[in-house]
């Protein structure tokens, strides 16, 4: 990514399966996610209430290439909580504040009343304390069956 790029964070509803796809992988999400299953990615995308994107652009703001570098996926009411399905951005991206910046394009889109709540991946807990998010004990999971 060229120091000279900038981001443009967006609302993405319709958010293209292979644009996805490719950032999941490229950022390692991959690995814990299904995509070897377009189908079941489409659904996931469908069922958000909230995709946003982070796209390349010139440093006056307009979209340059419109590479997607980063996607946010939440589940919510937008009245009492978020839940945050994916924080992705792509590893040539990493290290430029993009995850950070998606957060807080949720946490503006959201507003102060919504909580924004996820479940990490174990090497990422570190980023999640920098970006401000306070660790809860009394979480809890049922595993998927497939």
């Amino acid at each position: 990514m060229s120091k000279q790029a900038a981001i443009f964070y967006a609302s993405e509803p319709h958010l293209d399966v292979v644009e996805f796809k490719r950032v999941l992988v490229e950022s390692g999400l991959g690995a814990t996610r299904p995509v070897d299953d377009e189908a079941r990615l489409a659904a996931m995308l469908s069922g958000a209430s909230l995709v946003l994107t982070a796209r390349l652009a010139h440093p006056d703001g307009t979209l340059a290439d419109g590479t997607l570098v980063g996607v946010a996926r939440g589940v919510t009411d937008f009245q009492w909580v978020c839940y945050v399905s994916e924080l992705a951005v792509s590893a040539s991206a990493q290290g430029f504040g993009i995850g950070k910046g998606l957060l807080g394009e949720m946490r503006r889109r959201l507003g102060p009343a919504v909580a924004i709540t996820l479940v990490s991946m174990p090497d990422a807990v570190g980023f999640y304390e920098r970006a401000g998010m306070e660790r809860v004990a009394d979480s809890f999971w049922l595993a998927r069956e497939k």
